[in-house]
């Protein structure tokens, strides 16, 4: 009986060392600033160039939302994840996450703008228009968790204008920005935000439904968008992951193809949370302007929270 076991236990243990190692996994997060198939496309060969170079099996994750991209890092259904500014920012605070790569444009440029749009044909030619106008107005504006879609139209455009844009116009539905381009050529939304990166894009591959648009607002300056992985991946899969990211398309034609076919991407550089800086005090700032003008607080109510967000902006400065 002994020798029998002995005979199985010998045979179990050349099973296991001979077993082909199995790749280590990630599971990679793409926010939905477009329908997943159309998101599909763009990445999934940067993926594929990942796994061949990192050695990784690299599965994609494509939520129908910001939040779900978020929530899914939280409860570590993905480990890595490609997020605008104020969804990195969401994830950073709520999901374990931390920046460590920022996206490069193909022109050498480290940032991006928002927008305003309305078909070329529409009466609506500035903000001012759209304010004065709003109310016979369908708006069409961003993902909460957009930082170019909502947050920086919401400071900008609302905020400093003293306009409540859930209240303002006709009707206001919230998209990707895909979908709000669609709406706008369609004329389901009269105007609706949107970013350079997109319209870009729609310029690069639909100069004809490009040409039905007009811009109506470009914002100020926005940082290009982060990668982010929880901090408690695997240190060696962070390095592998770094190494493949910083190193990518600094050279090879096809690489750089592929990054272009994102979103006129040229590469990217090493970064941190700091980056979330900006649009920690806009978001802030936003929540100050609103504070003031909120007249369902009383005025030890306003003091009381005007003063905590102050607090919370000095603390930034530091």
């Amino acid at each position: 009986m002994k020798s029998l076991f002995r005979r199985w236990f010998a045979a179990a243990l050349l099973v296991l060392t001979i077993a082909p190692a199995h790749a280590q996994e990630i599971n990679f997060g793409i926010i939905a600033t477009d329908s997943a198939s159309a998101q599909r496309d763009r990445w999934e060969p940067f993926f594929r160039d990942m796994e061949k170079k990192t050695g990784l099996k690299v599965t994609a994750f494509y939520a129908p939302d910001y939040a779900g991209v978020i929530e899914a890092m939280r409860f570590n259904k993905i480990q890595v994840a490609w997020y605008g500014n104020k969804s990195a920012m969401e994830a950073v605070d709520r999901s374990n996450g931390e920046v460590f790569a920022q996206v490069m444009y193909a022109d050498g440029t480290f940032g991006y703008h928002g927008l305003l749009i309305t078909h070329k044909d529409s009466p609506y030619k500035t903000v001012e228009d759209v304010l004065r106008q709003s109310k016979s107005i369908n708006f069409g504006i961003g993902d909460p968790n957009s930082t170019s879609g909502f947050l920086v139209p919401s400071f900008y455009v609302f905020a400093q204008n003293n306009v409540d844009h859930r209240s303002a116009f006709k009707t206001v539905r919230n998209a990707s920005h895909g979908a709000n381009i669609q709406a706008v050529l369609a004329r389901q939304v009269d105007v609706a935000t949107n970013n350079t990166e997109d319209m870009t894009k729609l310029e690069s591959s639909r100069p004809d439904l490009f040409a039905q648009l007009r811009v109506i607002w470009t914002s100020p300056l926005i940082p290009s968008d982060p990668f982010v992985w929880r901090k408690d991946l695997d240190p060696a899969v962070k390095a592998k992951l770094k190494t493949f990211v910083l190193g990518y398309a600094k050279t090879d034609p096809q690489e750089k193809a592929i990054l272009k076919n994102i979103y006129s991407y040229g590469g990217f550089r090493d970064s941190n949370n700091d980056q979330l800086i900006p649009i920690r005090q806009l978001e802030l700032f936003r929540d100050r302007r609103k504070a003031e003008t909120d007249e369902r607080l009383s005025a030890d109510e306003k003091t009381r929270a005007i003063a905590e967000i102050d607090r919370k902006l000095a603390a930034l400065k530091k």
